[in-house]
């Protein structure tokens, strides 16, 4: 497709069709995703609760390479897609080549640093000594693949932004289709048990980033290459921008993740009972993400639009879409949370057959759906602010959901009510942010109806 036909079809073709066109294959993305999430969840569930814990700490790593993943494709792809929809190419191509391998070069620090502190950083991930052999091989494998797995989040976004989900589609939903195919063999048939989850996920992502990068040389998309490698300070100001408030939001979600495991080692007296709280809390989380995950794929499917939009200063544009993004993704969201809160104990259990996890895991699905359909107009207000370049409004809602309610949260409530602390955090959290994110969003919306660019 050529600029002048992506453009016309980004800022003329009906926003609801538009949207929903770009968000099928991001939709896809994000459950599939989920699903090989859980499937890791689902086969290490069976070789027994510390096994099953180990995923949890594995959480707060992922977190970490998801949060340089997308610093680096959301801060570059934001760009891209305003200078699309501005007709800047050139200075699209140096801001995608600039961020695809600062990720990579990233990835690489991350893969070195974390091999040579393994069992350091388990600890630190909040591992109980009975995870801890289990974490540790799990995370071995999964920093060999950092550098693709950053990289690959980078130009998943960087291709999404451009309007092209489809190719971001292939390189995301193969690697994870292969580490589903791949996980019962290396666990269960070559015995390699939580080795095997991890390097299942390992040789996936390796597969997904060379289609990903593939990707970048089809379809009239921003090329990738080393000659438009251009880290100036300006450049790297502005991939900052776009990038923080999802560097802030990713890395707090692993802080709080860390909190949690290391709060779940002081609860019950017994690292049994902690180990099956790490387990409960791994469990809910996978969950809620698979509940999430076409509500998530609305909003990505929307960044392009918007991007486009803003760049061409069709404000119109940019506040139907979102309308029509909200109202659809929150009634999804209500009947989506309604399944989890009736079928709570069915969903643990699937997962991990265990007294503990079930009782402690059904007490914390139940209160997360409550809040669930909240989730809504809190990521795509910050989807919206964030890639119409409002970096400090959207890195605030960034930051607060975490770093303002959910680590004080946990640290008062473990202290004062045990696990139950654990259990409500996240929905009080959630429910707090909305609060804070309806201001945000309706100041925004407002700005662009009178004709303003927001500042």
């Amino acid at each position: 497709m050529t600029d002048d036909a992506k453009f016309d079809k980004m800022i003329n073709e009906p926003v609801e069709r538009l949207v929903v066109k770009l968000a099928v294959p991001t939709v896809l993305i994000m459950l599939v995703s989920a699903m090989y999430n859980s499937a890791d969840m689902y086969f290490v569930g069976s070789l027994g609760t510390a096994e099953t814990g180990a995923i949890g700490v594995n959480l707060s790593l992922m977190t970490i390479i998801q949060a340089a993943g997308f610093f680096f494709g959301q801060g570059a792809g934001n760009y891209v897609s305003r200078a699309l929809g501005a007709k800047r190419r050139e200075d699209a191509e140096k801001m995608a080549s600039t961020g695809f391998f600062l990720a990579f070069a990233f990835g690489c620090a991350i893969a070195v640093l974390g091999t040579v502190f393994v069992e350091p950083l388990a600890l630190a991930l909040g591992s109980t000594d009975t995870i801890l052999p289990y974490a540790a091989q799990y995370l071995r494998y999964i920093l060999l693949a950092a550098p693709f797995m950053v990289s690959s989040i980078a130009l998943n976004n960087i291709l999404r932004f451009q309007g092209s989900a489809v190719f971001s589609m292939i390189g995301m939903v193969s690697g994870a289709v292969l580490n589903v195919a791949l996980d019962p063999i290396f666990i269960f048939v070559l015995g390699l048990g939580v080795a095997g989850a991890a390097l299942a996920t390992a040789i996936s992502q390796v597969v997904g980033f060379a289609l990903l990068l593939a990707g970048c040389f089809r379809g009239g998309n921003v090329r990738i290459s080393l000659k438009n490698f251009s880290p100036r300070p300006e450049r790297c100001a502005e991939l900052a921008r776009g990038g923080a408030p999802s560097l802030l939001r990713q890395t707090m979600m692993s802080v709080s993740t860390i909190i949690l495991n290391n709060s779940a080692k002081g609860i019950g007296g017994t690292e049994a009972f902690a180990d099956a709280v790490i387990a409960a809390v791994s469990v809910v989380n996978r969950v809620v993400l698979l509940s999430g995950s076409v509500m998530l794929g609305l909003g990505q499917g929307f960044q392009p639009v918007c991007g486009f939009n803003f760049g061409a200063r069709r404000f119109d544009r940019v506040k139907r879409g979102f309308r029509f993004c909200v109202i659809s993704s929150s009634a999804l969201l209500a009947v989506v949370a309604a399944g989890c809160f009736i079928f709570a104990p069915d969903i643990v259990r699937f997962f991990r057959d265990d007294k503990d996890v079930i009782e402690i895991g059904l007490y914390a699905l139940r209160a997360q759906a409550l809040a669930m359909p909240l989730m809504s107009w809190i990521v795509l207000c910050n989807t919206t602010l964030q890639t119409t370049g409002q970096t400090l409004p959207a890195s605030v809602l960034s930051f607060a959901r975490q770093g303002v309610f959910q680590i004080p949260l946990l640290l008062i409530l473990v202290s004062a009510i045990g696990v139950r602390g654990i259990q409500i955090s996240t929905p009080i959290a959630d429910l707090c942010t909305f609060l804070l994110s309806v201001p945000f969003g309706v100041a925004a919306l407002r700005k662009m109806k009178s004709g303003q660019e927001p500042a």
